[in-house]
C-alpha cells in the first residue's frame, strides 16, 4: 500500500512539473491580431481603432478629453509582456501607459493599478494609477536617456512575477521594483492608455505575452 501511495504522489508530481514546463515552453502569445480589437475593449468609436498594423489612440490635432484605456477580455498574473510603441504630440500632456494587474473603475472611464508609463519625464517608470496615485519606482534619467528613441518605435517590456516588476526600454532596466503592500492585488487586466490633455496620438504594435507559471 506504501509503494502504491508513492508512486501515486510520484505521478501526480511528475504531472505538475510536466504542466509548468509545458507553460514555459509555450511560447509567446499574440494579445493583437494586426487587424482588429478582437479580444480587446473600449472606446473604439473616438479613441481606438487600428492602421497599417498597430492600436492606434487619438487622432492628429485632436486634443484627448480625458484618459482612455483600451483592456484586454481576461485577467493575468504572472508573465512577460512585450510590445513596441510610439507615442507623438504637438501640445499639452503627451502621456501615455500600459496597464497590468489593473482593473476597471465601475461607471468610469478609469482604470486602477500598475502602469509603465510612457512619456517625457515618465518613461520606464511606474505608476500606480487612481490607487495610490504617485510613482513606485522612477529610472535613472542617464537610463532613459540612453535608451529612450524619442518620437520612434520603443521595445516595451513588463515582467511580472510574484511581487517583483521589472521594466525594460530597448533591452535596458528601467526599474525592478518589489511591491510591499501585501493588500494590493497581484493578477489583472493589461491595457493601452492614451491620457487626456493633449494632442496625442499613440501607436502599439507587436503585443505579445508569455505567461509564467
Amino acid at each position: 500500500m506504501k509503494s502504491r501511495h508513492s508512486l501515486q504522489r510520484f505521478l501526480a508530481l511528475s504531472s505538475l512539473v510536466f504542466t509548468a514546463s509545458a507553460t514555459a515552453l509555450a511560447g509567446p502569445t499574440a494579445l493583437f491580431d494586426g487587424t482588429t480589437l478582437t479580444g480587446w475593449g473600449g472606446d473604439t468609436k473616438k479613441t481606438w481603432h487600428v492602421a497599417d498594423g498597430c492600436i492606434v489612440g487619438g487622432s492628429p490635432g485632436d486634443t484627448v478629453p480625458r484618459n482612455e484605456f483600451l483592456a484586454t477580455a481576461r485577467r493575468y498574473t504572472n508573465f512577460v509582456l512585450r510590445l513596441k510603441v510610439k507615442l507623438t504630440g504637438t501640445e499639452g500632456f503627451v502621456n501615455s501607459g500600459v496597464q497590468f494587474r489593473s482593473e476597471r473603475i465601475p461607471n468610469d472611464a478609469e482604470m486602477i493599478g500598475y502602469q509603465a508609463d510612457i512619456g517625457d519625464g515618465w518613461w520606464g517608470a511606474i505608476y500606480d494609477e487612481s490607487r495610490r496615485n504617485k510613482v513606485l519606482a522612477k529610472p535613472d534619467p542617464e537610463v532613459i536617456k540612453k535608451a529612450l528613441k524619442p518620437q520612434d518605435w520603443n521595445d516595451y517590456e513588463v515582467r511580472a512575477e510574484g511581487r517583483r516588476i521589472v521594466l525594460k526600454l530597448n533591452g535596458l532596466t528601467t526599474v525592478d521594483y518589489t511591491e510591499t503592500d501585501e493588500k494590493i492585488p497581484q493578477q489583472g487586466y493589461i491595457a493601452v492608455q492614451i491620457h487626456g490633455g493633449g494632442k496625442t496620438v499613440v501607436y502599439f504594435k507587436d503585443i505579445q505575452i508569455d505567461e509564467l507559471p
